[in-house]
């Protein structure tokens, strides 16, 4: 299965007051709640529930998206590799240079530059049927599909051979 869920959304203050009120009438059709920090409900208003510390953490398994405005690259890292699952981040931006540095700088297991976290999956990276996701860093890491969970034995037959 696809996970669709997006549990944290981004936004440099330099677009936030055009880009929150549009975002937050589409996700107002799709009756998704919006949990923000202080910039987002000054700019949205009381439409938004103030978030608060647990909501960075929480998966949600509802439709609840928590919108926090942050000040460039380096809070939004920041707060990603803080309070993210290590699953999926994305980064929309027209800058290379900043999708380079968010490539290099996130701490998970995969990461895009311009397309949807929906791509997160082990049959859209060419591995099969999905077996799960790990966000460990050792052995199987991102999608797992089966060549993920086995691990390899190296068997030799010899009749009284050396090494030289």
């Amino acid at each position: 299965g696809v996970c669709n869920a997006m549990e944290t959304l981004l936004v440099d203050e330099k677009v936030a007051e055009d880009f929150l009120p549009s975002i937050a009438e589409l996700y107002a059709e799709k009756q998704v709640e919006l949990r923000g920090c202080r910039e987002t409900q000054r700019i949205l208003g009381s439409s938004v529930k103030p978030a608060s510390e647990e909501d960075w953490y929480t998966e949600y398994l509802g439709p609840i998206l928590a919108v926090k405005v942050v000040s460039g690259i380096d809070e939004a890292i920041d707060h990603i590799n803080k309070y993210g699952s290590h699953h999926t981040d994305a980064i929309i931006t027209e800058n290379y240079s900043l999708a380079r540095q968010f490539l290099a700088r996130v701490d998970s297991s995969s990461v895009m530059i311009n397309a949807s976290t929906r791509f997160a999956d082990g049959f859209e990276y060419g591995l099969g049927a999905e077996i799960g996701i790990s966000t460990d860093k050792i052995h199987a890491r991102g999608p797992v599909g089966l060549e993920g969970l086995t691990s390899q034995k190296w068997v030799v037959f010899g009749d009284g051979q050396i090494r030289q």
